[in-house]
């Protein structure tokens, strides 16, 4: 099974949560830091990404990448 890392762009996050919903690994999570617009975004909080990019597809704001973990 494939591996992969995800990267929130911080600031351009707005805590809407639709990347938490769409994981179907359940591997995100909205923080509890606070970025300098107010929002608390979304972050990979355990392994288990496989790198199939719902949660970059489901944000509105183009706020995730994904990237594939080659091993």
């Amino acid at each position: 099974m494939p591996k992969g890392r995800i990267e929130v762009l911080e600031e351009m996050c707005k805590s809407c949560g639709l990347c938490v919903e769409a994981c179907p690994n359940k591997v995100l999570k909205i923080s509890d830091r606070i970025n300098s617009k107010g929002y608390r975004p979304a972050e990979q909080y355990k392994e288990g990404c496989v790198a199939c990019k719902m949660c970059a597809m489901m944000c509105p704001d183009v706020a995730i990448e994904v990237y594939r973990i080659e091993s």
